[in-house]
């Protein structure tokens, strides 16, 4: 049985103080939004983020988009008012940068509580800071039904500030830290998001950047830019041919002559039951996007 499957194909990150920025992510194709209280606002317009956050909660009209506030670090003076604030926002999850290690889960698991936040809100950790990336397998392994931990979210240019690897085409310094955190997050069962793409003029290194995160196993990728959306949502989606392929298996394994086997024919292949569990999940993944409507 195919677990629940949540699209996480481009999460656009909104500003606070841009109440206009925030009216236009009601129309755009984006998976989810990530309301932003910590770079991209200034130190003394924070109250006047969170403020603006919440009233825009408040209005609603984001449909199914899935919405998550970023708060400023465990590390900040900002911080025990942004998760007092978010705790009870009403956004599907909060965003915690620069995760240094399973301690700083613990703290923020405990700060969800005793902030009374819902059951339901999940805590996306980033994963941005040179100890985050050698600590990555023990913060995944946190994760647990008792602890809000459900996704992580790359965060490479503070990746690069911090290790001094260089920001080229292709990404090579860093894609042995980027796999080892797909790995850790699949051995725990956490979603992955890939870095944000800083050149938005680039689409060709857009493009190649989306496809090179999915061929590397994320779910999807952080955008800074209406026009990331798009490609984003294509490349993260199941291409037809896949879909058509998961059809044939799952079809092939539910017929009666079939039940119970582990591995099948088909049009001159063998066919294992795991092949029929990523089928499942392409499947599942395909009629998310489709109930989104776009």
């Amino acid at each position: 049985m195919t677990p629940m499957i949540r699209p996480h194909r481009s999460l656009l990150f909104v500003p606070g103080v841009n109440t206009r920025a925030m009216d236009k992510a009601r129309t755009l194709a984006a998976d989810g939004i990530i309301f932003d209280l910590e770079d991209s606002v200034a130190p003394q317009s924070k109250a006047e983020a969170r403020a603006a956050i919440g009233a825009t909660l408040t209005q609603g009209g984001y449909g199914r988009r899935e919405i998550a506030i970023r708060l400023n670090g465990l590390d900040t003076p900002f911080w025990a008012t942004d998760i007092a604030f978010a705790a009870r926002s009403g956004a599907d999850a909060i965003v915690v940068p620069k995760i240094s290690g399973p301690q700083d889960i613990a703290a923020i698991a405990n700060a969800m509580k005793q902030n009374g936040a819902p059951a339901t809100l999940q805590l996306w950790a980033m994963i941005e800071s040179a100890k985050g990336l050698l600590h990555v397998s023990e913060i995944a392994a946190q994760a647990s039904p008792v602890t809000p931990l459900a996704l992580f979210i790359l965060g490479t240019n503070d990746i690069a500030r911090e290790t001094r690897a260089r920001m080229i085409k292709g990404r090579a310094p860093m894609l042995g830290w980027i796999s080892n955190c797909v790995l850790a997050a699949r051995a725990h069962g956490l979603a992955i998001l890939d870095s944000v793409y800083n050149d938005i003029s680039d689409t060709e290194g857009f493009r190649a950047e989306c496809e090179q995160g999915r061929n590397l196993g994320m779910d999807g990728k952080t955008v800074i830019h209406p026009g990331q959306i798009g490609p984003a949502n294509d490349i993260y989606a199941p291409p037809a041919e896949d879909i058509s392929e998961a059809q044939a298996i799952a079809t092939a394994f539910a017929s009666p002559e079939n039940a119970g086997k582990g591995v099948i024919a088909l049009e001159g292949r063998m066919v294992e039951r795991l092949h029929l569990e990523m089928a499942q999940r392409t499947l599942a993944m395909a009629k998310a996007i489709e109930d989104l409507g776009k």
